[in-house]
């Protein structure tokens, strides 16, 4: 559906693109994720046409954007982080005004408008101006013109930007399930959207992919810190100068629920490799009882900031 190849984008100086090169298939939720600042927002314009490339080739279903650019839009729903819309005009009326701009057969111009309100849950405010609509609902207005013209891609720029908790679940609850039917490229900063909503994600830093793969995937790269959870019945003094004949682990940090009598401390391994049966073997030979010892699972954001931080 998407195919990325080699490209490049720079803005006099600032290199906001380089090299980047991905596909997504069709009917995949994929997370364009990264910092601030990080060129996700010029990836996709420059995906959707509304940038050109200086290098490299981009093609939507197979249509080479910047030969075709006005083909290849009509394959894309975007809607881009501060959806523009007209805030004097009825829901109904605008999302119907989009549909006319987008060339729709005025036959079957009604019954598309019916479907993505349906779709977007805009039933109860068709008929309300959209300047008097919450931040959410402008939101799935701005969904249901990207999606009027029954594109099988859509490119939302930060869809929750700026939404309460409340709003952000609903929205990522209506991507999931318009994921259901097409391909859907999101671009966020929020690790926990990425994952609540995405099968599978792109990491951009300084303009350049860091990674790129399923959740599990991206979490796999995250070895330069594997951690364990040690629960000792020792007093934290011996703790200490028995740790210095574990080789190659190092303390990480003492745990607040620690008593007198137990001790409860993070252990991280130098070379990010998995050492589990020494430390039980550490144990074992300074005579300590060990009465927890669990390996702590990275989380996608510390992942993240590994690849992007250095």
């Amino acid at each position: 559906m998407i195919k990325v190849s080699h490209i490049n984008k720079s803005f006099g100086k600032i290199h906001a693109v380089n090299d980047i090169s991905f596909e997504i298939a069709k009917g995949e939720v994929v997370g364009l994720l990264g910092p601030n600042g990080a060129g996700k927002t010029t990836t996709m314009r420059l995906i959707t046409g509304y940038l050109s490339a200086d290098s490299g080739e981009i093609k939507i279903e197979g249509i080479p954007v910047d030969e075709d650019h006005i083909e290849a839009r009509k394959k894309i729903g975007y809607l881009p982080e501060n959806a523009p819309l007209y805030h004097e005009m009825e829901t109904v009326e605008f999302i119907k005004y989009i549909g006319k701009l987008r060339s729709i057969e005025q036959q079957f111009l009604s019954s598309r408008i019916d479907e993505v309100i349906e779709t977007c849950g805009l039933a109860n405010v068709a008929g309300r101006m959209i300047g008097e609509l919450s931040k959410g609902y402008r939101q799935r207005v701005g969904l249901a013109a990207a999606m009027i013209h029954k594109p099988q891609i859509l490119i939302l720029d930060e869809p929750t930007s700026g939404l309460d908790p409340n709003q952000i679940f609903e929205i990522r609850e209506l991507i999931k399930n318009i994921g259901r039917e097409r391909t859907v490229m999101l671009s966020t900063h929020i690790m926990q959207e990425a994952e609540a909503t995405c099968g599978r994600v792109l990491i951009i830093n300084s303009g350049e992919l860091a990674a790129q793969g399923t959740i599990s995937e991206i979490l796999k790269r995250g070895k330069s810190k594997i951690e364990y959870t040690v629960s000792i019945r020792a007093k934290r003094e011996d703790i200490e100068n028995a740790l210095q004949n574990l080789i190659g682990f190092h303390l990480s940090s003492w745990i607040n629920d620690s008593s007198e009598a137990r001790q409860r401390f993070a252990l991280a391994t130098d070379d990010g490799s998995e050492r589990s049966e020494e430390i039980f073997s550490w144990a074992v030979k300074q005579g300590f009882t060990l009465s927890e010892l669990t390996h702590n699972t990275l989380s996608l954001e510390e992942v993240f900031r590994e690849l992007t931080q250095g």
